[in-house]
């Protein structure tokens, strides 16, 4: 078999890219072996998810060791211009994965030494470290590596560091065993989540993909938002929010998306920049947007050690809130540049799409289900991919059987067999997917969805290398904070400034955000940030949940804005116009949401946290509802101030009032509510009465 760039084009999102390198596994031999590569660590990951009966240090050492293997793999095989270089880098790789067999071979060994390991020891140690950072370079640009590098700098030379700074100094030995060894290193818990949580996640949405939910939800978007005013951007903002509950990633988002939604846009009128600004903003939202969210979500739950239900009850009211904010926006620019929506005969029926499509929704609900009925994210996510598997292969064995009654009695059976795992254990999903895989192989267009599945492992573990590989460098971030105690310098610091001004504490730890994700993805922006801000924003007395969403929601935003955004540069050749300009529309188009992460800190109960003073003197679900009242009303005068338009275009005084507003509805201080809902209405009413006057200056 020879896998060409690539075996996966047939799939929706094929052309999607892993940062640093182009599509496919490569060509030859060594593009075979890659995607054996790819197919051996999926069915590893899923192997120790479904049964974990390995040690859970050595599952990290393993899943790095994948990581370094794939990456440098894929690195030699679609980068190195020599065949010297493709040797160096494979050999690269081997190295690497050689570095997680050590720890599984010599994991007792390695217990019993702590604190007195070998040279043999130290210099795996170390060669994993190097790796890693290489890599991180390789996939995930210099940014990464250079923040993790100053980090890792500072453990060797900080005692020569000024004042607070200064730590009492620490040997190359105890350095390398608590990056390359220990659990707050490498192998931390970034690593832990992304080989537990991510890995199954990533996968899931692979095989969901490929078979056909991208279609599902650009089809129901289409059908249901496609005649409003600028119908073609309001589909790309429902199938990204759509899409963003089961990929969870911004910029494989934009990819998969943004070839059918930009054109789309563009066609109508939309300019490119604005097109790819949607596209961008919409897709980022997909990390926040429940029941999967981002990988971030699955950190959060598991540094916070709550419930993952928790992190999606949080998320639901600010999910649906920056969707708003794209809708409104994107609302109130077609409406200034007069672009009315598409023809309704020529879209489709959304709730046929749902008719003919049906089955695809039933592994997503049984997700849902799982998630919220308490049962922990690697079972739901392992048993949820074992549902798709299930409904892929079953395709083929119901298009062979005749009468239509006897297709449903098959899939009621079949639908019945994989819901007793429940009851009697995985062990009988196995067997139902053993059985399936064997009738594939003797019926008419089995052989082709085995494929299907095949390339869908390959697939997924491709799509999770850029997750991985930052969460493994990131934890060199975490073991410096752990082993020097800089933290501490830094939460004091936010401390000292919010004791006599909370709001300006929120201000610096969201400028950090950004700054951070100028040059880094949003996984370790929010590990960092978190890190350092979050337990100063406890001490302040911000919800710890609370605290920790303000950072993510912010980690997203910077992928949004300039220099340095991410996301708007991956639509750029979509849009065929340069990423800055993009990113300052995605970040008009976004900028309203920038309300809510603070009026949540204000008013916890816009993350459905505990209630405040409304809560109780007129119950809980009023005060959540006075509180999204309030937000939307914000939002909307901020949308109106960043696009100069609402029943016709806004001057700059009416500009300026509306930003103003929006901010008194944002703080929570004495009256500045009720000024602000008054200032609200007389603005609205005084620009809907001049619109009125405009109009009938114009009747003849």
């Amino acid at each position: 078999m020879t896998v060409s760039p690539t075996a996966l084009e047939s799939a929706p999102g094929a052309e999607e890219h892993v940062e640093g390198l182009p599509p496919g596994f490569g060509t030859g031999i060594m593009g075979t072996v890659a995607f054996a590569i790819a197919i051996a660590f999926a069915l590893f990951q899923l192997w120790t998810a479904a049964y974990g009966t390995l040690p859970s240090q050595v599952v990290r050492a393993m899943h790095v060791a994948f990581l370094l293997l794939l990456g440098f793999g894929l690195i030699g095989n679609l980068v190195a211009r020599s065949t010297v270089t493709r040797v160096l880098f494979w050999t690269l790789g081997v190295l690497g994965f050689l570095t997680g067999v050590y720890n599984w071979v010599f994991y007792a060994d390695l217990l019993r030494r702590s604190s007195f390991l070998t040279p043999l020891d130290l210099v795996v140690g170390a060669v994993t470290i190097a790796l890693v950072f290489e890599a991180a370079r390789r996939l995930m640009g210099w940014p990464l590596a250079i923040i993790s590098g100053i980090f890792l700098a500072y453990c060797f030379f900080g005692q020569y560091m000024p004042g607070p700074f200064v730590h009492r100094g620490y040997d190359l030995a105890q350095i390398i065993e608590h990056f390359g060894f220990g659990t707050e290193g490498i192998y931390g818990t970034p690593v832990y989540v992304s080989a537990a949580y991510i890995f199954i996640f990533v996968v899931f949405a692979a095989f969901l993909e490929r078979a056909g939910m991208i279609r599902l939800f650009n089809d129901f978007a289409l059908g249901l938002v496609g005649g409003w005013r600028g119908g073609p951007a309001q589909v790309c903002t429902l199938s990204s929010a759509l899409m963003g509950t089961i990929s969870g990633s911004g910029v494989a988002n934009v990819v998969a998306s943004g070839q059918f939604t930009i054109p789309l846009m563009k066609r109508f009128g939309f300019r490119s920049a604005f097109a790819g600004g949607v596209e961008a903003t919409s897709s980022m939202g997909g990390q926040i947007m429940p029941p999967i969210m981002g990988a971030v979500a699955f950190i959060m739950a598991e540094t916070l050690d709550v419930p993952y239900a928790s992190i999606v009850t949080a998320a639901i009211i600010p999910a649906i809130l920056y969707f708003g904010t794209c809708f409104w926006v994107v609302h109130l620019e077609a409406g200034k540049g007069g672009l009315s929506g598409m023809s309704r005969a020529e879209l489709p029926n959304p709730w046929h799409a749902v008719r003919d499509h049906w089955p695809l929704v039933l592994p997503l609900a049984a997700l849902v289900y799982l998630l919220f009925a308490g049962y922990t994210p690697i079972f739901a996510g392992t048993m949820g991919l074992a549902l798709v598997v299930v409904l892929i292969l079953g395709t083929p064995l119901a298009a062979a059987i005749g009468p239509r009654v006897f297709r449903y009695v098959f899939w009621i059976a079949l639908g019945l067999a994989a819901a007793a795992f429940l009851r009697f254990g995985v062990n009988l999903l196995v067997i139902v997917i053993g059985a399936l895989v064997a009738a594939c192989l003797v019926v008419r267009g089995g052989r082709e969805t085995l494929l299907i599945v095949r390339d869908s492992l390959a697939e997924g573990a491709r799509n999770a290398l850029p997750v991985g590989i930052a969460c493994a460098i990131v934890g060199i971030v975490i073991g410096t904070l752990t082993l020097t105690g800089i933290a501490s310098t830094f939460i004091g610091a936010i401390i000292q400034i919010g004791e006599s001004n909370l709001f300006l504490s929120l201000v610096l730890t969201m400028l950090t955000c950004l700054v951070l994700g100028m040059g880094i993805p949003t996984i370790p922006n929010y590990i960092i940030t978190s890190s350092l801000a979050g337990p100063a924003l406890l001490e302040l007395g911000v919800p710890l949940l609370v605290s920790h969403m303000f950072v993510f929601y912010f980690g997203i935003m910077a992928d949004l804005t300039p220099p340095v955004a991410l996301a708007c540069f991956a639509a750029a050749p979509m849009a065929k116009t340069s990423g800055l300009k993009i990113s300052l529309q995605a970040t008009k188009l976004a900028a309203a949401g920038f309300i809510v992460p603070f009026m949540a800190v204000y008013t916890p109960s816009l993350m459905l946290q505990d209630g405040g003073a409304i809560a109780a003197q007129f119950g809980y679900p009023v005060e959540v509802i006075y509180i999204v009242a309030k937000t939307v009303l914000a939002i909307g005068l901020w949308g109106v101030a960043v696009v100069g338009y609402l029943f016709m275009p806004a001057n700059l005084l009416e500009r300026a009032a509306a930003f103003a507003i929006g901010v008194l509805l944002m703080l929570a201080l004495p009256l500045t509510d009720e000024l602000g809902f008054a200032a609200a209405v007389l603005f609205i009413g005084q620009h809907w009465w001049r619109s009125r006057r405009r109009s009938a200056a114009a009747v003849p």
